[in-house]
C-alpha cells in the first residue's frame, strides 16, 4: 500500500473487504460533510489485503454486495467500512476532543468545597491519573460522561446549575441578549420602554467566570449581573 493513502475496511461474517482511500477526504467523508466518493477512493478496487494488493473476486462481491461492479462495492466499503486513520490525524483528533471533553467538565461541573469550575490544567491531570482514553470519532458530550464517573474518585464534581439577573442599558442589550442566549437558558426577558434589558439567565454554575467576561466584552463592563436565589 501506498504510504500516502489509508485504508476504509469492512469486515462481514469474518470476510475482509478493503479499499484505498486519500486519508483527508476520507476523513471529512466519515464526519459527514460534503466529498463525493470520487474525491475519496483512490483505486476503484476492493481487497482482502490491500497491502498484499490481494483483490476479492468478482463472484464474492456479487454474493456480498449484490454487485460485481468493484467501483459500486467500493462505495459501499467506504460508506459501512471503518477508516484507519494515519498517525497524525488520530493525533489531532484525539487532542481535539480531549480538549471539548475538558472545557465541557469545567463549564458544567464545580468544586463541590468552592463552587467553583476546577482549573483545566487539573482536569487534564486528573484525566491522566485515571487513565482516560479518548475515541477520537465518539462525541464529546457522550464521552464526558463516561469521564466524569471515572474522575470522581480523584477529582471532586458536583453538577451545578445558578441564575443570574442581568440587566443591561440600552446601548448594549442587543450584544447583550445574543451572549446571553449562547451560554444557557433564558426564563425571563423584559425590555423596558426605553429599549433596557432584564432578564435572568440559568447557566452552569462553571460558565460563570465565561459569561461575565464575554457579557463585559460586549457592554463594556456596564452589565450589572445578580444571583437569583
Amino acid at each position: 500500500m501506498s504510504s500516502k493513502f489509508t485504508t476504509v475496511r469492512l469486515v462481514i461474517e469474518g470476510e475482509r473487504f478493503e479499499i484505498l482511500v486519500n486519508p483527508d477526504s476520507a476523513l471529512s467523508f466519515k464526519l459527514g460533510k460534503n466529498v463525493e466518493p470520487s474525491q475519496v477512493i483512490a483505486v476503484d478496487e476492493v481487497f482482502s489485503d490491500s497491502n498484499k494488493g490481494l483483490r476479492v473476486s468478482s463472484e464474492k462481491l456479487k454474493k456480498v454486495f449484490s454487485t460485481d461492479d468493484s467501483g459500486k462495492a467500493a462505495i459501499e466499503v467506504l460508506k459501512r467500512g471503518e477508516l484507519n486513520l494515519t498517525q497524525e490525524q488520530r493525533k489531532k483528533m484525539t487532542e481535539d476532543k480531549r480538549k471539548a471533553i475538558v472545557a465541557g467538565i469545567a463549564k458544567n461541573f464545580v468544586d463541590p468545597k468552592t463552587s467553583l469550575p476546577h482549573p483545566p490544567m487539573r482536569i487534564e491531570q486528573a484525566m491522566q491519573e485515571a487513565r482516560v482514553a479518548i475515541d477520537p470519532f465518539q462525541d464529546a458530550g457522550e464521552q464526558t460522561k463516561t469521564v466524569v464517573e471515572k474522575l470522581r474518585t480523584i477529582l471532586p464534581l458536583k453538577s451545578e446549575r445558578v441564575r443570574l439577573l442581568v440587566k443591561v442599558s440600552p446601548q448594549y442589550a442587543g450584544q447583550a441578549i445574543g451572549v446571553l442566549k449562547t451560554f444557557g437558558d433564558i426564563h425571563k426577558e423584559d425590555w423596558g420602554g426605553d429599549g433596557t434589558l432584564s432578564a435572568i439567565v440559568e447557566i452552569p454554575a462553571g460558565a460563570q467566570p465565561s459569561l461575565l467576561d464575554k457579557l463585559g466584552s460586549a457592554t463594556r463592563g456596564a452589565a450589572q449581573v445578580t444571583l437569583v436565589k
